[in-house]
């Protein structure tokens, strides 16, 4: 039987950018939902506006404009509940 050796090419920075970023939302979330990470705590929030800022400004980069939006609101949503956190009110509440 035949095979086909398979080739991985060497990640590049804008690769790099997007593991990263990846990582920043996917840790918190993972721990998080094993109870570990409380997700309006300053830690969460913060790594998933910066995850989701970094996968936003990758996918601009490569005109992939359906990632564009999805980022470009998980940032504003993760920015906005980081920003009320920081004001001393809990992101989500009626008196916000």
């Amino acid at each position: 039987m035949r095979t086909t050796p398979i080739v991985v090419a060497a990640a590049g920075p804008e690769q790099w950018v997007q593991i990263a970023g990846a990582i920043l939302i996917l840790i918190p979330y993972a721990a998080a939902q094993l109870g570990r990470l409380d997700q309006y705590g300053l830690p969460y929030l913060a790594f998933n506006a910066v995850g989701s800022g970094a996968l936003g400004v990758s996918a601009a980069v490569s005109s992939q404009w359906g990632f564009v939006i999805l980022e470009s609101v998980w940032f504003g949503v993760s920015a906005w509940s980081l920003l009320t956190v920081l004001r001393g009110k809990t992101p989500g509440s009626a008196a916000g």
